[in-house]
């Protein structure tokens, strides 16, 4: 599914494809879950809970997430302090709910979904505000060291970013039973 008005750059497309596919099976799990609970895409209970803890996740995550829509409009338009104050809290508290879930290993991973749940304008943020969750003391140490590793120099010092939005937007898809569609 494409959420931009223009036709998808075919190359950035099949990048973000390859990039999605990298990811281990629980993280893509986690990222079309997480989509589908901030864009209602359908029941994420039924869809994705697998026991009851799962499932006070997922309402967990849903209480939170109604917090988006208000987070895409205070998008700070510059790198002025007075601007970025209502947004860097509210996208540290979702990040670090995110990384506390176990389920976003990396910067990558983490990018991935929130380009997708904040948009392209959010780009610059995303490194401060993953350094921040990942540094907060409701992660174990050893996890905490490897979320901050992962984070890569030019990633923490890039000069620019992309303003377009992302192509690809992972969804579940139902399997087929082969037999009962013959």
């Amino acid at each position: 599914m494409t959420r931009t008005s223009q036709p998808a750059n075919g190359a950035l497309l099949l990048s973000e494809m390859k990039d999605f596919g990298s990811f281990a099976k629980s993280t893509q799990r986690y990222i079309r879950r997480s989509l589908d609970v901030a864009y209602g895409r359908r029941d994420p209970i039924e869809c994705w809970a697998r026991d009851e803890g799962e499932a006070a996740s997922i309402r967990a995550q849903a209480r939170l997430y109604k917090q988006l829509d208000h987070l895409r409009m205070q998008v700070p338009d510059d790198s002025g302090l007075d601007m970025i104050e209502p947004f860097i809290g509210t996208l540290i508290t979702l990040s670090a709910f995110d990384l506390g879930q176990d389920r976003l290993p990396n910067f990558a991973t983490y990018r991935f979904l929130y380009e997708r749940l904040v948009g392209a304008a959010a780009r610059p943020w995303l490194p401060a505000a993953f350094c921040a969750a990942a540094a907060l003391p409701h992660l174990h140490p050893d996890r905490r060291r490897t979320l901050l590793q992962s984070i890569s120099e030019s990633a923490a010092t890039a000069p620019g970013w992309s303003s377009r939005e992302p192509a690809f937007w992972p969804e579940w898809v139902e399997k087929v039973d082969y037999r009962a569609a013959a």
